[in-house]
């Protein structure tokens, strides 16, 4: 799976919004703290905030925070936000493909992809991120030297 570049910064803006625990923070702050292009991110906080994930105000005590508390807040729910479901082929679901002969089963193996996918990014909270806190599930797979290697 490859995450992309507008996830990526997604995901690290919604965690300094959660770190600043409601405070408003400016833009330029967060794209200055996770080094991201501000006006790219303006585009994605745009986003996350038609998914009602973070709010906005104008103005010199304005900023941007989040809608509901971290604990709340998946890193899914953020990717969602920015990028549309987890694991698309073709821009269709994997339960509406049908292939025939030798890969018929493929559409199984995406299915089992996106269910893994969701096990570990709806099970991951921004507070557990920024609390350095993951859920023991994940620690239980980090701990593995296998899943580090490169391949």
């Amino acid at each position: 799976m490859r995450i992309s570049a507008k996830a990526d910064y997604a995901v690290r803006a919604a965690l300094e919004l959660a770190a600043a625990e409601g405070e408003p923070v400016k833009g330029e702050r967060l794209a200055a703290a996770q080094d991201i292009p501000l006006q790219f991110l303006e585009h994605i906080l745009l986003e996350l905030k038609h998914a009602r994930l973070v709010q906005a105000r104008r103005g010199a005590r304005g900023g941007y925070w989040l809608a509901r508390p971290a604990e709340e807040i998946t890193v899914a729910d953020v990717i969602r936000a920015v990028e549309g479901p987890l694991a698309n082929i073709h821009e269709a679901a994997p339960e509406e493909l049908h292939y025939a002969g030798a890969a018929e089963r493929l559409r199984d193996v995406w299915v089992a992809v996106r269910a893994n996918l969701r096990a570990v990014l709806e099970s991951v909270t921004l507070a557990d991120v920024c609390s350095k806190q993951l859920p023991w599930r994940l620690e239980a797979m980090l701990a593995d030297p296998e899943v580090w290697a490169k391949r």
